[in-house]
């Protein structure tokens, strides 16, 4: 692993290099990207991100969980370099090549059974092949997603997503027959104490099946096994077993949206092992490749087996990605990250409600491995959202040296690196308990 320094700030950020470069930025970049603070990051190294004006930040979002291997880990750097020396695109979709079999060939092993992949750019191409792929394989049209869910932003992903209003305003007609059905919150139950919140929800689906949306239409159940952008939120380990089972009985696929919550970040390489639930179609990306650009789809051999020219892309399955992505995979087998991202999310949930458990503004503390937050309330007992809290909280964090992010109305969110060590978490929860106690 990359030996990693504690933060260092010398002047409070964004200082005036990092301020000219956002001023540069908001003259010519879309309106349309939201940023949490005003981080300019020129520079990596394992947990630590470096600005322009000097300052070093630990990094407690992995670009949004993407970067597994922290930042610029030397062997995927190398493996970067290497295919680049040797070939640095050629479209999958017309030709062969190298890299391309060996990445297919390790995911495809990570199902039971015959796999077959097709590789993306990112998480939504990801779910838009999903989408694709289930309607053909079933004859099809309909869908069901979850309140709260984050699948992407092309208008296929974004037809599943109901995160943000902000995300979907403007942008109808979307993709017709999806209907959105409330994901288990056992912190926030819409039936009871929530001890049965998990089953529940998968009765009101069944209630649906007898009522709205017939079961014979819907080609897929899309979920996210632990909702990310809807606030790191876990539902019981009945949920997906029950969902499973439903879909069986029913005939309908399971697509499990694998992006954020996979490659080891909830401690197994996917969450759903945590249960034991094998989807029909899992989608992966963001911490795939350390930080390229990559997605896959991954479904039984009897599932994917549309014919040439159904679905393909220019970029999917680019030879420098896919080397990025094996070197990423390797490292994780080498260092055992995976285990360690059960140990250290054990540990932040630890140190976390050793700081912060007894304050009167955190409702609550939740996390699998490294998918960690803590939910900021205006009340205990009403458990009303304070998300002016919590972006102060984010702010201050940054200005002290350390990187977090938003997610759901009032959850912040802790997702570093798989390499993260315990000198690592005792310095972020410091920052952090320092900041709230502020």
């Amino acid at each position: 692993m990359i030996k990693t320094r504690l933060p260092n700030i010398k002047v409070t950020p964004p200082g005036p290099k990092a301020q000219a470069i956002i001023a540069a930025d908001q003259r010519v970049t879309s309106t349309s990207l939201t940023r949490a603070y005003g981080l300019v990051a020129i520079r990596g190294e394992g947990m630590m991100v470096e600005d322009p004006d000097g300052n070093q930040f630990l990094d407690f979002t992995a670009g949004v969980a993407v970067c597994t291997t922290g930042h610029c880990h030397p062997k995927v750097v190398r493996a970067i370099q290497e295919q680049c020396e040797r070939l640095m695109h050629m479209i999958s979709g017309d030709f062969f090549g190298g890299p391309i079999v060996e990445i297919s060939e390790r995911l495809a092993a990570m199902l039971p059974g015959e796999n077959r992949v097709f590789l993306s750019n990112s998480g939504t191409e990801a779910v838009e092949a999903a989408i694709k792929l289930a309607r053909y394989a079933t004859r099809r049209p309909r869908f069901i997603a979850f309140i709260g869910a984050f699948h992407g932003r092309t208008m296929g992903a974004l037809s599943l997503t109901n995160s943000k209003v902000t995300q979907r305003e403007g942008f109808a007609p979307l993709l017709s027959e999806v209907t959105h059905v409330p994901f288990p919150n056992p912190y926030r139950p819409l039936w009871g104490d929530g001890s049965d919140i998990g089953t529940r929800c998968v009765d009101w689906i069944e209630t649906l099946f007898k009522t709205t949306v017939p079961a014979s239409e819907v080609a897929a159940i899309v979920v996210e096994p632990i909702q990310g952008e809807g606030g790191y939120l876990i539902p019981p380990p009945d949920f997906l077993p029950a969902l499973r089972a439903l879909c069986d009985h029913y005939g309908i696929l399971l697509i499990l949206d694998e992006v954020q919550t996979g490659m080891g970040r909830t401690g197994r390489m996917w969450a759903c092992d945590h249960t034991g639930v094998v989807p029909d179609i899992l989608c992966v990306a963001k911490g795939l490749a350390s930080g390229l650009p990559i997605g896959a789809t991954i479904a039984h051999t009897k599932l994917m087996n549309w014919p040439p020219g159904s679905h393909g892309n220019t970029f999917g399955g680019n030879p420098v990605a896919c080397a990025a992505a094996v070197a990423t995979l390797e490292v994780m087998e080498e260092e055992n990250l995976i285990a360690n991202a059960a140990r250290q999310g054990e540990m932040l949930l630890n140190r976390l409600h050793d700081v912060a458990g007894e304050h009167p503004k955190v409702g609550q503390i939740r996390g699998l491995g490294l998918m960690v937050a803590v939910e900021f309330v205006k009340d205990r007992k009403t458990k009303e959202p304070h998300p002016e809290l919590r972006d102060r909280i984010v702010q201050g964090c940054f200005e002290r040296g350390l990187l977090t992010l938003p997610a759901g109305p009032s959850a912040l969110r802790f997702s570093p690196p798989l390499i993260v060590g315990d000198a690592d978490i005792e310095a972020a929860v410091g920052i952090f308990g320092e900041v709230l106690k502020a």
